[in-house]
């Protein structure tokens, strides 16, 4: 049996057939890795918003302080982090609802992440966020839509 070497045609198609897949699968593998950054994003949102929905239970049933003219809502977000006092413990254990603040995911992974959310206080109207003394909602600062067409600001 001889050894054949492969000829230029042999080659060129077989490139042409390598780029070829590779050309399919870039796009599927980019949305694949998009899907997994908004799954990431549902999910720290939901973390996110439940903890600041618990804080304002706590704080309406009284085993936070709140004052009298507060809206019961967090001042921050590391404030569902480093806990508040339970005010109807003798012992004065403290009230955690957050272990970590989970960052988006489509931020600069520089930067804190507390510092990646845009903050909405319960004092600013939905459709035009803004910060105030308390934090009622957050939302994604990240640019563009999401793969089902809605913005990631309104997710």
């Amino acid at each position: 049996m001889r050894a054949r070497g492969f000829s230029l045609v042999e080659v060129v198609v077989t490139v042409a057939i390598v780029a070829l897949l590779a050309t399919i699968a870039a796009p599927l593998t980019e949305t694949v890795v998009r899907r997994g950054k908004e799954q990431e994003l549902k999910s720290a949102l939901y973390r996110i918003r439940d903890a600041i929905d618990a804080y304002k239970l706590a704080a309406d049933a009284g085993h936070i302080e709140k004052l009298a003219d507060a809206s019961g809502y967090p001042a921050t977000l590391q404030v569902l982090v480093d806990g508040v006092r339970d005010v109807r413990s003798a012992k004065g254990t403290r009230v955690y609802f957050l272990r970590l603040i989970p960052r988006d995911p489509f931020a600069d992974p520089h930067s804190p992440p507390e510092e990646t959310w845009g903050l909405r206080s319960y004092a600013s109207p939905a459709d035009d966020p803004r910060v105030g003394e308390d934090v009622f909602d957050i939302y994604s600062r990240a640019p563009g839509n999401g793969l089902n067409g809605i913005a990631y600001r309104e997710w």
